[in-house]
């Protein structure tokens, strides 16, 4: 994992942006203990494998306002919560503007079920 990458990404984020982006970060790295973690299209993204994008999982992307939690394949995933929002393709994604809008349980389960999509 280029973990020094995704750390200069998040410490360049004004506070709050960093505090949720440290927060999802802790998450994904709890949740993808076998997942690679790298700048990739120029924001962090975990993948399964060594390789950057090899089997992409999610992905943190700041804007002016929020952070983007994104996920490759988030349309598959069961959403109880109705958080996750359709984007392109098969991703889905949801917006957190602070620290409180990061889930850990609901968060994880995410990623459990995304990796399961792509381990099956």
């Amino acid at each position: 994992m280029n973990s020094s990458d995704i750390t200069s990404y998040l410490n360049d984020l004004d506070g709050p942006l960093r505090d949720v982006g440290e927060r999802t970060r802790s998450v994904i790295d709890s949740a993808l203990p076998d997942g690679s973690g790298a700048l990739w299209h120029g924001h962090p993204t975990w993948s399964l494998g060594d390789k950057p994008g090899q089997t992409p999982i999610c992905l943190l992307k700041a804007y002016k306002s929020y952070v983007t939690f994104g996920l490759w394949r988030g349309q598959e995933v069961a959403d109880p919560s109705g958080r996750l929002v359709a984007g392109a393709r098969h991703m889905a994604s949801v917006k957190l503007s602070r620290s409180a809008d990061v889930d850990p349980a609901l968060f994880s389960e995410w990623l459990r079920l995304a990796v399961a999509l792509e381990t099956k």
